[in-house]
């Protein structure tokens, strides 16, 4: 297994258990009673359903072990299903097929499509290590030539009802720490200059963008998913010897940070923009919870999560298997 297949695995492993339990909560938010007739989907490795596979990235799901559940590789950074998946299904709405995905088109995107994309972050530069990545401005244009393409298929007055009514769901900004402000070797720069109140300012600032010109573009109920305890990721506890089998403080710390203005912007925004209903999800607590309380969940399914898959050198970064 590659070095970067570890890390998406690990993570998996951890924030699918997450997200599993927090569906439920999900579903009773908006109101399972309404019916939803689509589902977009933007975010980050979590949520990846292949999209990665139609970009050149080191960021890839497409390979043994990923898809064991499918009997093949699917692009998801998963064993089987990711959190949208089994909610769409919930919904009666079957997968949301990937943009990138040749096949996206004509009737299928009516039921909604998946832009997210593994490495991608609200921030542009966010995921750089891994090349080819799609972030969340590139995403909401993607969503624009959908939106042209379902008014050419239903006219303007159907498709705006169709976004009124559909499930909006966002879950970005781990990578934006991970894979940009938490860089090993390559991130020390910018954190001597800047520091993590700035950082965060300047995403929840960039991500007040994004969420707006989502809205103006006809999105209502949207779903935005903190970030969770990312200081808990096996490799990051790898690449902090000294953490033991704890979890690292600071980037759990500039988590919380996020969440805490996040939870405000999301809260501005749904009385800002009228007709708006924005929900803000809290993964990171009920991660926790699971962290700490294991044996409640069933312990033996934990015991392996304190640790990565494969060890290596930060010398290796690019090169080491196993």
């Amino acid at each position: 297994m590659s070095f970067f297949m570890a890390i998406y695995l690990n993570r998996r492993v951890i924030f699918g258990i997450m997200f599993r339990v927090f569906m439920v909560l999900l579903l009773f938010k908006i109101g399972l009673s309404n019916y939803v007739p689509a589902s977009f989907v933007f975010g980050d490795s979590l949520l990846d359903v292949g999209n990665n596979n139609y970009i050149v990235s080191l960021a890839k799901a497409n390979h043994d072990p990923y898809g064991i559940d499918f009997g093949m590789a699917t692009g998801r950074f998963s064993n089987g299903r990711t959190v949208a998946d089994v909610i769409n299904q919930k919904l009666g709405l079957g997968f949301s097929p990937p943009y990138l995905a040749p096949t996206t088109t004509g009737s299928v995107v009516l039921k909604g499509v998946n832009y997210a994309s593994g490495a991608g972050g609200i921030l542009n530069n966010s995921g750089q290590i891994f090349g080819g990545r799609i972030n969340f401005d590139a995403q909401i244009d993607n969503f624009a030539n959908t939106r042209e393409e379902i008014i050419s298929l239903i006219g303007v007055p159907a498709a705006l009802n169709l976004f009124k009514k559909a499930l909006f769901t966002v879950a970005l900004g781990s990578n934006d720490f991970l894979d940009n402000y938490l860089t090993p070797i390559l991130s020390i720069p910018e954190r001597v200059l800047v520091s993590p109140e700035s950082f965060v300012a300047t995403l929840v600032s960039r991500l007040r963008l994004q969420l707006t010109r989502l809205f103006n573009l006809g999105a209502r109920k949207i779903v935005v998913v903190n970030v969770g305890p990312i200081g808990c990721i096996p490799y990051v506890r790898d690449f902090t010897p000294f953490a033991g089998d704890e979890c690292v403080t600071l980037p759990n710390e500039l988590a919380q940070l996020f969440n805490t203005q996040l939870k405000s912007l999301v809260a501005e925004l749904r009385t800002k923009l009228e007709g708006s209903l924005f929900v803000y999800a809290d993964v990171y607590h009920i991660m926790e919870d699971i962290l700490q309380n294991y044996n409640d969940y069933g312990g033996l399914q934990f015991t392996l999560a304190k640790h990565i898959c494969c060890r290596f050198s930060i010398w290796s970064l690019y090169i080491k298997t196993c």
